[in-house]
């Protein structure tokens, strides 16, 4: 930036001459508050360059395919973007309140499309990937050997949810009041909420199966004898709008507030990665935090954006327009996409994470995770790069 103004005002000498150095000193003096004035409002309209201070091209590696919830990095994505449908990623300029930084963004797709390896697997992999989606519980468990440093949360509360049908059981408010059913919870093996649900009596250990694929099948078959996992942006309007064999509401609680309280569809990177680009992320997380709150006030562009990618990618995962749009919706009356307790979009609440940890770490050691002995919550997530002022309105 500090290039920028330079060239700025000597390129504002050559027009101005009194600006640089007139004699009257009064002059002078209004001259030069009238070239700054001037030179606030070029910077202000180019926009803030990347350039020189960030990676040629920045690289985030989401969790899943195509979706409305990475749709704050998509909208970030510039117009003439190139798709690698083998690589499922896009490339494109990266822009930040429709101007060009000067660098490129790359958004690679996760989950299915890359065989379910973690995003912060894929990081240590791969050095090319500046910042992956990093959630709280993620970085607790990781912290030993696969150490993280999270920058921005996107998204205030996760949006992973159990769900059930409400006219099997009419009765069951929460998660916890599952447990009195007996009725079968499939989710995701390994999913550590479970095993602290499990753990604390919120739900039967054997009522739980480990063995839920992602797809509906199994739901619909049961009748809605079985309750799963799923997202509060996704299936609560994909089971109801789109899925015909079942074609009607769900009901459903947010883990959060069942009690794990982690963040999740936050990004963060490497903590050497974090350390040695500072200057970047001085700039980048702000724009980060305003592509959120631009994306679910408009979210067209980068919904379209979207949408050609899951055509392009074609590579069986099924998302249409009502989706998107009903993604964004969801998220904001479930208080999902929210400001922090101190009022701003993206940043952490430590006092939370510090208790998540609380709750984390004993589960962790149950299962054998090799974690950061004396873990903190200034060892997995800072505020530092956040911009205070911005907000969701």
């Amino acid at each position: 930036m500090r290039k920028k103004v330079t060239a700025l005002l000597g390129a504002l000498c050559l027009v101005t001459i009194a600006a640089c150095g007139g004699s009257d000193t009064a002059t002078t003096e209004e001259t030069t508050a009238d070239t700054m004035a001037t030179t606030d409002t070029m910077a202000a309209e180019a926009g803030v360059s990347l350039a020189g201070i960030c990676p040629d091209t920045i690289t985030f590696q989401t969790d899943w395919n195509p979706e409305s919830e990475h749709g704050f990095l998509y909208n970030m994505v510039g117009e003439g973007y190139e798709v690698d449908a083998a690589g499922v990623r896009v490339t494109g300029a990266l822009i930040s309140k429709g101007q060009d930084t000067g660098v490129k963004i790359q958004v690679r797709s996760g989950g299915p499309a890359v065989g379910f390896s973690s995003p912060t697997s894929l990081m240590y992999q791969d050095p090319d990937i500046f910042l992956a989606f990093v959630s709280t519980d993620g970085a607790v468990q990781d912290s030993g050997e696969f150490p993280t440093m999270t920058v921005v949360a996107p998204f205030n509360i996760n949006p992973q949810i159990i769900m059930w049908d409400p006219a099997t059981y009419p009765n069951v408010k929460t998660i916890a009041d599952l447990k009195a059913t007996g009725a079968k919870v499939r989710y995701f093996g390994g999913a550590a909420y479970m095993e602290y649900f499990t753990a604390n009596g919120i739900l039967d250990a054997a009522q739980v199966d480990g063995n839920y694929d992602g797809s509906p099948a199994n739901f619909v078959a049961d009748g809605g004898k079985a309750a799963q996992q799923g997202f509060a942006t996704s299936e609560p309007y994909y089971y109801e709008k789109v899925l015909t064999d079942w074609a009607k509401p769900v009901a459903y609680q947010t883990i959060h507030e069942a009690g794990w309280t982690a963040y999740a569809q936050s990004l963060g990177g490497k903590p050497d990665v974090i350390e040695a680009n500072k200057d970047c992320l001085k700039l980048l997380v702000p724009m980060i935090q305003q592509s959120q709150v631009d994306y679910v006030t408009d979210p067209t562009r980068a919904n379209a954006l979207i949408l050609d990618l899951v055509t392009q990618f074609n590579n069986g995962w099924l998302y249409d327009a009502g989706q998107a749009v009903a993604a964004v919706e969801l998220g904001l009356s479930n208080k999902l996409i929210a400001n922090s307790p101190d009022g701003t979009l993206g940043s952490f609440d430590m006092d939370r994470v510090t208790a998540f940890i609380a709750t984390a770490v004993p589960v962790y050691a149950k299962i054998g995770a090799k974690m950061k002995d004396g873990i903190t919550a200034a060892d997995i997530v800072t505020n530092e790069f956040i911009d205070p002022t911005i907000t969701l309105p």
